[in-house]
């Protein structure tokens, strides 16, 4: 008798939880908001690249734990959805595909709006920009040597065999467009310390305020910097067609692939990205003095950068929510 009371209470809660999630309908994903970090937590301390997204889309939100990814998925009624990823390819790749795979999602008509701070050069960009990529190249996929033994076309670059159609991905020129359309008049917030920074370098788009623009975004896992890599990842970039390198970042061209591979098409995917530091150092400073300042010597304007990012990011995601129905099947022509 003791066998047969325990044995129903034991069991009997299990399998009715077990039917209640196998009969739940998966999360209909209008946009995926991904990023790469934060610094603390989600919301009441300083910003990292989630914060302001979660404060405004997700505050009333449940985690939801996925296998495999770095952080929960949270997700709001509209049918906005965003993660903190990792930083790096394999980390935030990962952390993708888990997601994508996961039967709690139905990712079939999402838009992918993946998203954090970067690097520019001083002759095309400046702290506090936010920028769409255009086309997104993995920084990586070739082969390397010392300058000392011998130069390439001017470089110490020469791309592999094999790797064509993962090295480099053309996003929808119609998408980015909309971005364009949508956003690209969108007021930036800038920063004192900013202000003052850029004017150590002779650049007018190094000097200028912010602004919205768009570019080729180079994927390295590693944080080049000097004229030299600079000059290295814009031979890249006109090697393999793309537009004019604009910002440097570690994570795009490793999520484009994943999501390719799984959906079949990189046509909803966004590369936004909010500039906060230059890839090289002024005129008066080495290398190795711009990647190590001396205290008070950074370049400022993070705050506001990230602030940026989600600024213009929310106002694409709620364009896309707010006109769903022209929107689920794909891209709208653009009049």
């Amino acid at each position: 008798m003791l066998k047969k009371s325990v044995y129903p209470l034991f069991f009997i809660p299990l399998f009715i939880s077990g039917q209640a999630l196998a009969n739940e309908a998966p999360i209909k994903v209008k946009v995926f908001v991904g990023s790469m970090f934060e610094i603390g937590q989600n919301t009441g301390d300083k910003a990292g690249e989630f914060q302001y997204w979660y404060e405004k889309y997700f505050k009333n939100s449940q985690p939801i734990t996925v296998k495999g990814a770095a952080s929960p998925v949270f997700c709001n009624d509209n049918g906005v959805c965003g993660s903190v990823l990792g930083m790096g390819k394999v980390a935030s790749s990962s952390s993708v595909q888990a997601i994508l795979l996961n039967p709690q999602f139905d990712m079939s008509q999402t838009y992918f709006m993946i998203n954090g701070v970067a690097g520019t050069p001083p002759s095309r960009g400046t702290i506090g920009d936010v920028s769409w990529g255009s086309w997104v190249i993995d920084y990586d996929l070739g082969h390397r040597w010392a300058p000392a033994e011998g130069l390439h076309d001017g470089q110490t670059f020469m791309p592999r065999k094999g790797y064509e159609n993962i090295r480099s991905y053309q996003l929808n020129p119609t998408l980015v467009s909309w971005a364009m359309k949508v956003t690209g008049q969108t007021k930036l917030l800038d920063s004192e310390g900013a202000q003052k920074y850029r004017q150590r370098y002779p650049d007018d788009n190094a000097r200028r305020a912010p602004k919205v623009l768009t570019g080729t975004h180079m994927t390295g896992d590693t944080f080049f910097h000097g004229p030299g890599m600079s000059k290295e990842a814009q031979y890249i970039a006109k090697l393999y067609g793309a537009d004019d390198y604009l910002v440097t970042e570690m994570e795009i061209a490793a999520i484009t692939q994943v999501i390719a591979r799984t959906q079949g098409t990189t046509q909803r995917v966004f590369s936004l990205r909010g500039s906060v530091n230059f890839d090289q150092g002024n005129p008066n400073e080495t290398t190795l003095e711009h990647l190590d300042p001396a205290p008070g010597q950074t370049a400022g304007g993070f705050k506001e950068t990230v602030e940026n990012i989600a600024t213009v990011g929310g106002e694409m995601t709620d364009y896309i929510v707010s006109h769903w129905d022209t929107w689920q099947n794909g891209v709208p022509a653009l009049k």
